[in-house]
């Protein structure tokens, strides 16, 4: 009977002791598991990690914040209202031309025809031609006498000139003005650098139709 208590203590003590073994055991298994985890997972800012993922480098991103409403853009400015230059003043008219004769007529007809402008009729170089045809229906005979130099006092120039001629069956302007155009000399004062002309006609006693055409 003492010898069956005595056996039975020592399997009490055998328990105790693998009891106390398998807790040991228990306590001292190493967790590197866990450690070796956490080691490898690198968590920023901006960074959800699930630990429970069995490759835990597999990162969720984070949504950034939501960042604050941008203000609406201001409306565009209204267009500036455009500027209009003020339209140039006027040109002032040319003046009207003036026709009172017959050779004037004829005059600016082969000015056109040469590209030239017209010239307009002066009373003061009118003067000058009626003076200078009744010189020459008085004398018998064409001839200069100053005429340029008096067209000159008409104050419409520096420069000047003076066509004369004669028709022994009296007035034709056509036939003078074609005598004119057929001289180098009297052409050159048609296609002058002139604004204006006068012409008058003077028919002598015998019939002779003598003429001036003033330049100025």
């Amino acid at each position: 009977m003492r010898y069956l208590s005595w056996l039975a203590g020592l399997v009490v003590v055998v328990a105790l002791a693998a009891g106390a073994t398998s807790i040991v055991l228990a306590h001292s298994t190493p967790k590197h598991t866990l450690i070796a985890s956490r080691s490898l997972i690198t968590v920023g800012a901006n960074d959800v990690v699930n630990l429970s993922d069995p490759a835990p480098q597999h990162m969720i991103p984070r949504p950034s914040p939501d960042p604050s409403p941008t203000p609406p853009p201001p409306p565009p400015a209204a267009p500036a209202a455009p500027v209009h230059s003020a339209p140039p003043p006027p040109r002032p008219a040319s003046p009207a031309i003036v026709i009172g004769s017959t050779q004037q007529a004829l005059i600016n007809q082969d000015r056109a025809r040469n590209g030239l402008g017209p010239l307009t009729w002066n009373s003061c170089l009118a003067s000058v031609a009626r003076s200078n045809a009744a010189r020459m229906a008085a004398q018998g005979y064409i001839s200069h006498t100053n005429g340029p130099n008096v067209d000159l006092t008409c104050g419409l120039g520096r420069q000047a000139g003076e066509n004369v001629g004669d028709w022994s069956a009296g007035v034709n302007d056509a036939q003078l003005n074609a005598m004119f155009v057929a001289s180098p000399e009297h052409l050159a004062n048609i296609l002058g650098p002139y604004h204006y002309v006068a012409s008058a006609w003077v028919v002598a006693p015998n019939g002779y139709g003598y003429i001036a055409v003033e330049f100025g």
